[in-house]
């Protein structure tokens, strides 16, 4: 029998043991954005995501986690979008991102941009806020359909690993069916 998104959210906050109070405190801001997240991927759409340089490693960890061979669940379409088109890399003015995502949407059907990392200082967070359906955890900024979090926090690598931990986690209960999304 499935359970609430809300319910199943706060159950894993609660009972993983590598799970901090500071997910329970703010999984009312986590569950929306993560729910749509989660509804899009289950329903088949690419995965395109996009850090701050200084996230590069988060993507790598991301990237290369998420379709471990021993996960027991489909691989789940997920690519870097530094990598898979380089051109990202340069500021890009509105007649590049035009043309970027008009490449996009013609080599995927369906796809939403995950951006991780500063809004300031980083050029990349305009190729993410370019679309309103992408998944942002853009810090230092309160905007609305954003995960804010504090680059200057000393624990922020070690939150960004438990926020990864929870959304793979949550990613296996959408996809067997363990969780409702309401």
């Amino acid at each position: 029998m499935s359970k609430s998104f809300d319910q199943w959210t706060l159950q894993t906050i609660r009972y993983d043991k590598s799970m901090m109070n500071w997910l329970e405190e703010r999984r009312y801001e986590w569950i929306p954005l993560a729910a749509d997240a989660l509804q899009r991927i289950v329903n088949g759409y690419t995965v395109l995501l996009l850090t701050d340089d200084e996230r590069d490693w988060y993507a790598h960890y991301i990237v290369t986690s998420l379709n471990k061979s021993t996960k027991n669940r489909p691989f789940i379409p997920l690519y870097n979008l530094k990598t898979l088109i380089p051109a990202t890399k340069k500021n890009m003015g509105k007649e590049e991102l035009d043309m970027l995502f008009d490449m996009l949407d013609i080599s995927f059907e369906s796809y939403f941009i995950w951006y991780i990392g500063r809004s300031s200082a980083s050029h990349y967070v305009n190729i993410a806020k370019y679309r309103d359906d992408s998944f942002l955890w853009i810090m230092d900024t309160d905007i609305q359909n954003n995960f804010t979090l504090k680059s200057y926090d000393e624990l922020l690598d070690i939150k960004l690993l438990q926020l990864y931990r929870l959304f793979e986690k949550s990613l296996d209960a959408a996809i067997f069916g363990d969780v409702e999304f309401t």
